[in-house]
């Protein structure tokens, strides 16, 4: 320690004390380096920054001609700014600062925030080339490739560069998906925001949605276990069994993609991205009905649908397509093993209805049961009926 303070009188401070405080001695500036810097000064062709050095730094005139309106306005006197230390000390002491530099380093590690976290940005398209359109991150220029702009965005009615000139002026929504500082090379996907963007699109509008509530849609997708409808920006499933109260073997016998159709919301399940739909809730239920349509002890003309170990399935011909079981049973006055041996799948028949169920929407009929004497006054009946009405 310096002799003079040294030897100060105890309790009394030196009066060159202060240059032993740390704040005396400010950190000295590194090339590379950003700070928060105050406007001081403007004098010709250059800027005065406060940066808490020895001395005021300097951005120069070359990039002041190079700066817009906006960004000069920035650099009033009084505002805080970041700063880039270009060099902590040129060939006459000065500090050589850049505004532009220190946006652009904040613009590079915002990019690889948003490439960590995965945010969505939104900015400018300002140019294209042969692989993609140009857009300004900031002072940053990143790339969108073709590949990576929307699947709406291509169309076979222009070419590659029609469409990608007219994107020129645009908004678009994108992700990061490469930052790499060293080769300045900032990759954009227009197609990876979308993704995302669709997915919270489609959470709100499953939160939206609510059982019973009927929708427009148009059929986008036809499988064989159903029809898939989207309902404005999201797909339910309408299965094999709720397109019709007929039966459809099927969804092409009954619809095409690109139909317009509306639908019944059965239930929409939110954790599993779910909806489930229904054409035939929106027609008359035949079920409510069956009673006045048919009675027991009825003849009618039926078509065999469907063979099972125990019987065969039969639709009757009306508006409804009703179908009813015509058990092994009621095949034949004789044993049958297999109802093979007495019909077959196509096959039209008469069959006489010996059961009508509404409430468990079952309809019984009877092969071996259409000649029998026990309903030869219901029949005889109905033909004198016929006769009338001719």
């Amino acid at each position: 320690m310096d002799n003079a303070v040294k030897n100060a009188p105890d309790g009394a401070e030196h009066p060159m004390s202060f240059f032993l405080n740390d704040d005396y001695f400010p950190e000295l500036p590194q090339s590379g380096e950003i700070r928060e810097g105050q406007v001081v000064a403007h004098r010709s062709f250059e800027v005065l920054i406060d940066i808490g050095a020895k001395s005021e730094g300097i951005i120069p005139g070359e990039e002041l001609e190079s700066l817009d309106s906006d960004t000069r306005e920035l650099l009033t006197v009084g505002n805080s700014i970041p700063v880039y230390i270009v060099n902590p000390e040129d060939q006459n002491g000065n500090i050589i600062l850049s505004y532009s530099k220190a946006v652009e380093e904040e613009d590079w590690l915002k990019a690889q925030e948003l490439l960590d976290s995965q945010e969505v940005y939104k900015g400018n398209i300002i140019g294209y080339n042969r692989g993609g359109v140009l857009m300004m991150f900031g002072q940053v220029r990143g790339f969108i490739p073709a590949s990576q702009l929307s699947n709406h965005r291509r169309t076979k009615e222009k070419s590659g560069d029609e469409r990608l000139q007219e994107l020129v002026g645009q908004t678009v929504t994108v992700k990061v998906i490469e930052v790499d500082r060293s080769r300045n090379r900032l990759i954009l996907s227009e197609k990876a925001a979308m993704k995302e963007i669709k997915a919270a699109q489609r959470q709100e509008l499953l939160g939206d949605l609510e059982e019973g509530e009927i929708r427009d849609g148009r059929i986008v997708n036809l499988a064989d276990f159903g029809a898939f409808v989207d309902i404005g920006g999201i797909e339910g499933l309408v299965h094999l069994s709720e397109l019709s109260w007929k039966r459809v073997n099927h969804p092409a016998d009954l619809v095409e993609v690109g139909d317009e159709v509306q639908v019944f919301i059965l239930s929409v399940d939110e954790e599993r991205g779910r909806v489930a739909l229904s054409l035939k809730r929106l027609e008359p239920d035949p079920w409510t009905k069956v009673d006045e349509l048919y009675k027991e002890g009825e003849l009618v003309e039926v078509t065999i649908t469907k063979l099972t170990k125990y019987g065969a399935f039969a639709r009757l011909d009306d508006d409804y397509s009703l179908e009813g079981l015509i058990h092994i049973s009621e095949l034949s006055n004789d044993h049958v093993d297999l109802p093979q041996e007495i019909i077959e799948t196509g096959q039209v028949v008469s069959a006489r209805i010996i059961r009508v169920d509404s409430d468990r929407r079952q309809l019984g009929l009877s092969l071996k049961q259409v000649a029998s004497a026990d309903y030869l006054e219901n029949d005889l009946a109905i033909a004198s009926d016929v006769e009338s009405d001719n």
